[in-house]
């Protein structure tokens, strides 16, 4: 009795998978460029980096250097979906905006259904920094795990 018992626990915990978590970030950025010039999109890179390929350690004994180019760091493979301004010539438009939420929505939603979890959101805007400026971003970086 006991051997089965202890086939059954150990048959039971095989069964559960001990994976450390994984994370995804998603980036979705709006543009509060006046009348409507900017660019918005929700994008989501395709492939994997490692971040330690592009460490370096540096200490007074020992520079030691990553000799890894800038551009290997970029993601060749990436979706790009588009969203609308926040501005157009008339002004802000809130239409755009319950657009891109709906957007937005959408892709939250389908990252759900395949087994992610929205963990954390974290915002920021860079905006018009004055006269002749003409900038402005707002991002979004939406982190899931799994």
């Amino acid at each position: 009795m006991k051997k089965i018992f202890f086939i059954a626990v150990i048959a039971l915990a095989a069964t559960f998978e001990m994976n450390a978590q994984q994370f995804k970030v998603i980036t979705s950025v709006e543009s509060i460029v006046p009348n409507g010039l900017g660019r918005s999109r929700i994008v989501n890179a395709l492939e994997d980096k490692d971040y330690r390929e592009y460490t370096s350690v540096q200490t007074d004994e020992d520079n030691t250097r990553n000799k890894s180019k800038r551009g290997e760091i970029r993601v060749k493979n990436f979706e790009e979906t588009k969203l609308l301004n926040f501005y157009n010539i008339g002004g802000i438009r809130f239409q755009n905006i319950a657009a891109n939420d709906a957007l937005i929505t959408s892709m939250i939603n389908d990252m759900v259904a395949n087994g992610w979890e929205l963990a954390f959101v974290n915002s920021a805007v860079e905006s018009e920094g004055g006269k002749g400026d003409g900038q402005g971003i707002f991002i979004t970086r939406y982190i899931f795990k799994k």
